[in-house]
């Protein structure tokens, strides 16, 4: 087993923060921040670079570090089907868009369905996973000091 290290967005644009709305049969539909897996040799500001622009179609520039948190599936079928996503430490990044540009996404998660910008006064309305998005994203956006978030224990990824 190893530990998949994975860079995060909080792209704001004009109010609004883009994220990812998915669907997937154990969570229902929800919103994830865009990003994915660190490659090797690759810093986590080239990760979530590269990550939001496969995802979004969006070149991001990351301003700052905004938050940690660590994310551990419990489900032993999970554990065993997908062994390199049972255990996640996501690094989140405060991100602005190098322009409006944007390009059609080269490679999304299976679970996502569209990139959406959802309003900051919004993101109170709306599901966020990893849940403990829910309760600290504002915290994020506005704060200068990073966050640790704890670790989550879950039963199910998801994207």
């Amino acid at each position: 087993m190893s530990i998949r290290s994975t860079a995060k967005a909080i792209i704001i644009n004009k109010d609004k923060v883009l994220l990812n709305k998915c669907f997937d049969e154990h969570h229902g539909e929800y919103y994830s921040l865009p990003g994915g897996g660190q490659h090797t040799y690759e810093t986590l500001h080239e990760a979530v670079i590269r990550e939001c622009l496969e995802e979004t179609g969006y070149s991001v520039i990351p301003k700052r570090f905004t938050a940690l948190c660590e994310e551990i599936c419990d489900n032993p079928i999970t554990r065993e089907l997908y062994p390199e996503y049972i255990h996640k430490m996501y690094h989140i990044f405060l991100c602005e868009l190098v322009n409006d540009i944007v390009k059609p996404p080269t490679e999304v998660d299976d679970m996502q369905l569209s990139s959406e910008w959802v309003e900051i006064k919004h993101l109170d309305k709306i599901r966020l996973l990893p849940t403990v998005l829910n309760d600290n994203i504002e915290k994020m956006i506005n704060s200068d000091i990073p966050l640790f978030l704890g670790a989550e224990r879950i039963q199910y990824n998801h994207g």
